[in-house]
């Protein structure tokens, strides 16, 4: 990537350059940015903010065991329901 340099807000942004960027994830990223009208530089900077900015898998896993056990509490199984754990281990002894 060529330099990036702007003011936001009356900051000055500091410069980045690669060297050895892959001429294929080029062409990729130089799409990306024709596609979604921005320039190479501020494609590149929301890319890497992204992946920057993403969660580990570690916090996605915990996330979703957070949103199992809240199903859980606002659905519990009614009284009288098959235990589930126990439908599986009489559908797998057949």
């Amino acid at each position: 990537m060529t330099g990036y340099n702007s003011f936001v807000g009356g900051a000055s942004m500091a410069t980045l350059y690669v060297r050895n960027f892959p001429d294929e994830l080029y062409e990729k990223v130089k799409a990306l940015a024709a596609e979604r009208r921005r320039s190479m530089a501020a494609e590149v900077i929301m890319l890497m903010d992204r992946a920057i900015q993403s969660e580990s898998p570690v916090d996605r896993h915990l996330q979703a065991l957070e949103r199992i056990a809240e199903r859980r509490r606002r659905n519990p199984q009614p009284p009288g329901a098959a235990d589930t754990l126990t439908l599986l281990r009489e559908d797998r002894s057949r």
